[in-house]
């Protein structure tokens, strides 16, 4: 059984999804591939924004995403994932991502599912 996250527990996670994509962005090898990321990357920001906007007291509660922005960033991501090789050409960059791409899917399963 996974532990549901709290927003204290999601905030650094998807901190870092976002710096990873920044890192694939630069590395994609496509304009289409740099719209999608930077359209990813943006909805992400915006997501911690409304976080950001919480009390303290709120980042005890179990996290849900907020912006429906990044909801439909979320409903893409598995198929972003099975393509993102043909477009990001450091190995390990792609390993990288792919393991933060399951950690947040995961994140938000989690939660949703509740």
């Amino acid at each position: 059984m996974h532990t549901a996250h709290t927003i204290a527990s999601a905030i650094p996670m998807l901190e870092e999804f976002l710096a990873i994509l920044e890192q694939a962005y630069w590395e994609a090898s496509s304009m289409s591939s740099k719209d999608y990321l930077y359209d990813s990357i943006s909805t992400i920001n915006n997501e911690l924004s409304e976080l950001a906007k919480l009390s303290i007291q709120d980042h005890d509660l179990l996290y849900e995403p907020i912006s429906p922005e990044f909801k439909v960033t979320l409903s893409r991501l598995p198929r972003f994932r099975e393509s993102m090789n043909d477009f990001i050409g450091r190995g390990t960059t792609v390993i990288t991502l792919d393991m933060a791409i399951a950690a947040i899917l995961e994140l938000t399963k989690e939660n949703t599912a509740m």
